[in-house]
């Protein structure tokens, strides 16, 4: 059995929170750089150059890469044979990202009530979702989630006579709709399957994967990359402003479901997609 104190999980939280928003993980920054190159219309190459100019000064100057620095996402996969030590795990989550936001200087962006609408100022609470696996590691994602894109998120509560022509409609519907209100080149993130939460939850999960890695399962692997060629096509391009890529990757998760239905959810992200993975 293995022992880790919870304060190790504050530090590592508080370090992800910052390196989330000053730094692309290496997939997305290969994902821009080879966009900037295949970009086909001059204007949406002008655009992804000076997103990259942007990338380059804010890891310089250590600058946030976006101004909304999100609502912390939190990721946990914990090992069964752990033992968790010094206090509540969630507490222990909540204090690393009122640290990384306080001491990195990132925008406060929660309200405590989603009415009442008064600051936290510490950009807690984050977003908390664990699971027990086997092992004796944990493996944290942070993925602090801007609300552009967020807003343009969907979730379909199709018919199972509406197959897979209903699910690649629902995408491009959701890509669509979102236009250049969620700052592309995006990430398109979808969970089909499950139940109306489970769904949202995989598309949520999707976005952490590495854009470089594909789905093992063969029919998915295909929809992915059928999807991601369909998107850019729609001519939405950087900076909503026409172009070819509209879209960096599409990462699709599926789950059982009921024999009455077909959920499928669409979450989209910004093309800075940020995600800081570490395990302990």
């Amino acid at each position: 059995m293995r022992t880790i104190e919870t304060e190790e999980i504050t530090r590592n939280i508080k370090e992800m929170c910052i390196e989330a928003n000053h730094f692309l993980s290496a997939d997305m920054e290969r994902a821009m750089k080879c966009a900037a190159r295949t970009e086909e219309a001059p204007l949406g190459k002008r655009i992804l150059g000076q997103l990259q100019d942007n990338l380059e000064i804010a890891g310089k100057d250590m600058i946030p890469i976006c101004q909304d620095t999100g609502m912390a996402v939190v990721f946990l996969e914990i090992g069964q044979d752990i033992h968790l030590e010094g206090g509540s795990l969630a507490d222990a989550v909540n204090e690393g990202v009122r640290q990384g936001y306080t001491s990195g200087y990132l925008r406060k962006s929660v309200v405590g009530d989603p009415l009442i609408r008064e600051n936290t100022k510490d950009n807690t609470p984050a977003v908390i979702h664990s699971e027990i696996v086997p092992g004796e590691q944990v493996k944290i994602t942070v993925a602090p989630k801007g609300f552009g894109s967020e807003n343009m998120s969907r979730v379909f509560m199709l018919k199972p006579s509406d197959g897979v022509e209903g699910v690649k409609d629902a995408i491009l519907t959701a890509v669509r709709d979102a236009g250049p209100n969620a700052c592309p080149p995006m990430v398109v993130g979808v969970g089909i399957g499950g139940t109306f939460e489970k769904c949202a939850l995989m598309a949520k999960h999707a976005l952490a994967r590495s854009v470089e890695e594909r789905s093992e399962v063969p029919y998915v692997r295909e929809l992915e990359e059928e999807m991601l060629s369909q998107i850019n096509k729609t001519g939405i391009g950087p900076g909503g402003l026409g172009g070819t890529t509209t879209a960096l990757a599409v990462n699709i998760e599926t789950y059982p479901t009921h024999i009455a239905g077909l959920p499928v959810a669409v979450n989209i992200c910004c093309h800075v997609n940020r995600h800081a993975v570490r395990v302990l």
